[in-house]
């Protein structure tokens, strides 16, 4: 599984797993759905709504390790 960045999209990672959305919601990001979310950026999107992305990623890239394992 790859790595999550700041530059990739949202749906770019539910793509890889749907089971992401949880981690999108639980830190407060809640427009999964919506047409931005394939057109900007993780970062963006943190800055839009005022999440930390460095603690998004993380989480994100966790659930894969945990996944993996």
């Amino acid at each position: 599984m790859g790595k999550v960045t700041k530059d990739m999209t949202i749906s770019n990672v539910l793509q890889m797993d749907r089971g992401t959305a949880s981690v999108f919601i639980n830190n407060g990001m809640h427009c999964l759905g919506c047409p931005a979310s394939s057109g900007e950026s993780i970062e963006e999107a943190c800055a839009v709504h005022g999440i930390e992305p460095d603690k998004l990623i993380k989480e994100l890239n966790e659930y894969f390790s945990n996944k993996a394992k």
